[in-house]
């Protein structure tokens, strides 16, 4: 087991976003984190991360508890995806190096730029390595989010809403990507997502929150009519596709 959480809460003043959050998540994994907007979605993935430090449980990483770790410690092993990335007066190429600044000591190696260089031709951002990435399309910026994470080369891979600004044939290469790199590197990868087909179709694990509780945890099986319309208050029926379950609003 890659990430032990254990009933964790967060709340901004007195406001609670959730409370009593417990999973686990594996090498190979990829677990997306699911349910309407404002039930503490980023704020969990930012917990995760030790961004923001929960109010109650723990949180482990392969053994050792993430919030007695330095930034440096954790950025070693866990990369993290905003919905929105910064953008400025630097080279794609640049931006995406700084992916490995967790492992450089002294200057940079012969390695770190193989492995920029080959996570921008995965990514086809090859042929944009030298521009400015404040010249770069919104989806290209997330992409160059993207490859920053995964030259950082983390046991855990964070994505808040990794596809929201990519046209449908980037959407497939990036959550393709995260598979790959979840099962060939063996990887722990959670991402929040609206996207309820795009989520069954490439995750493994489904986290559903409601109210700031995990109402619903699992595989395929969790995902069904009631707790879809328990969930999201939409009726939906589900039918099966390829072997994974294909979610249709109804009218009732």
């Amino acid at each position: 087991m890659i990430l032990n959480v254990r009933g964790i809460g967060f709340s901004y003043n007195s406001h609670k976003i959730f409370e009593d959050v417990t999973l686990d998540v594996s090498a190979h994994d990829v677990l997306a984190i699911l349910g309407p907007n404002g039930v503490g979605k980023t704020t969990l993935l930012r917990c995760l991360n030790a961004i923001l430090r929960p109010g109650a449980g723990s949180i482990l990483i392969e053994g050792d508890d993430l919030l007695a770790l330095d930034r440096q410690a954790i950025s070693r092993r866990i990369a993290y995806v905003p919905q929105r990335s910064e953008s400025g007066r630097m080279s794609v190429f640049d931006a995406v190096l700084l992916g490995r600044k967790p492992h450089i000591r002294w200057d940079v190696t012969d390695r770190d730029i193989a492995l920029v260089q080959g996570i921008l031709e995965r990514l086809d951002l090859t042929g944009l390595s030298l521009r400015y990435i404040d010249q770069v399309s919104g989806g290209e910026l997330q992409k160059v989010a993207i490859a920053r994470a995964l030259v950082q080369e983390p046991r855990v891979l964070l994505l808040d809403e990794p596809t929201s600004s990519l046209d449908l044939r980037n959407q497939i290469d990036i959550l393709t990507l995260i598979q790959q790199v979840a099962r060939e590197h063996a990887v722990a990868a959670l991402m929040t997502m609206h996207d309820l087909n795009l989520a069954v179709r490439y995750a493994t694990k489904f986290v559903l929150m409601k109210g700031g509780r995990i109402h619903a945890a699992g595989g395929d099986e969790i995902i069904t009519p009631e707790i879809i319309r328990e969930v999201y208050n939409v009726p939906v029926s589900v039918v099966h596709m390829h072997g994974k379950p294909f979610i249709i609003p109804v009218n009732e």
